[in-house]
């Protein structure tokens, strides 16, 4: 007999999800600061959920240290590599030191979303709309046939320890979607049939910092990184997937370029 319950977050998550979508796409198009801005406070709301998470409600360090890495991200997309990097460094460093708590997993984390929103905003710069649009894409994507699939098809868990809701049904079709859609982006594109596999590993990717989020809060005892998302929790809780995928290209984006091959 099937779960009347299982969708009752569907109407909310939509809604939610919808407005998103549509103020996230005017930052996209809109490009440059707009973007630059949107990202940063993106990645400052993230890191406040983060503290509050792993170190309780108020302190210094709950508005100290998402601030600081808003700025890092704002000002180091403006500077050469060589500078950048240490800047967006630079707040993990300070979770470490000032941690009350969890401090390996704060500054492990927040420079995670450091960097990977620094990406981000690396890819809509660098590359153009057509890729930073393909990565956020891959990501919606994979999580939306998963969500589906899982939900439809449930079966095994892929790592119940960590992640109890998360199927291997859900897993493989996320990977299936982005396939899919790295063959659409292929054929539209110079970018040559390699992007379908690529593709594949950026969806994993974003599944593995979801996974990374779920064993943060599941080590905190939380079921969510906040509330200020209707139907979603918090930004991490949002996001989560968008820092894997981003962090995986920036990773590999230096040595195989993006497009892959064209490094």
């Amino acid at each position: 007999m099937s779960d009347p319950n299982r969708w009752s977050d569907l109407t909310v998550r939509v809604g939610s999800a919808v407005v998103m979508v549509v103020i996230g796409m005017a930052a996209v198009i809109a490009g440059a600061d707009v973007f630059h801005i949107f990202i940063a406070l993106i990645c400052g709301a993230m890191v406040w959920e983060l503290v509050r998470m792993v170190s309780g409600p108020g302190g210094a360090l709950a508005l100290g240290l998402p601030g600081a890495c808003a700025l890092a991200c704002l000002v180091a997309i403006y500077l050469p590599s060589q500078i950048a990097g240490p800047l967006l460094l630079a707040p993990a460093v300070a979770a470490f030191l000032l941690g009350p708590r969890h401090r390996m997993v704060l500054a492990a984390f927040t420079a995670f979303v450091a960097l990977a929103g620094y990406e981000m905003m690396l890819v809509r710069d660098q590359n153009g709309l057509v890729w930073i649009f393909w990565l956020i894409l891959i990501v919606i994507t994979s999580d939306v046939a998963g969500y589906f699939a899982g939900r439809i098809l449930g079966g095994p868990k892929f790592w119940p320890r960590v992640s109890p809701k998360k199927t291997w049904s859900g897993t493989i079709a996320g990977w299936i979607g982005a396939a899919a859609l790295g063959l659409v982006f292929a054929l539209a594109t110079d970018a040559g049939l390699s992007l379908v596999p690529y593709s594949v590993l950026v969806a994993l990717a974003a599944q593995m910092g979801d996974i990374a989020e779920s064993a943060v809060k599941r080590m905190v005892g939380v079921k969510d990184s906040s509330a200020l998302i209707p139907g979603h929790g918090g930004f991490l809780d949002r996001f989560d997937g968008m820092l894997g995928a981003s962090f995986f290209v920036l990773l590999t984006g230096a040595s195989i370029g993006l497009p892959p091959g064209a490094g």
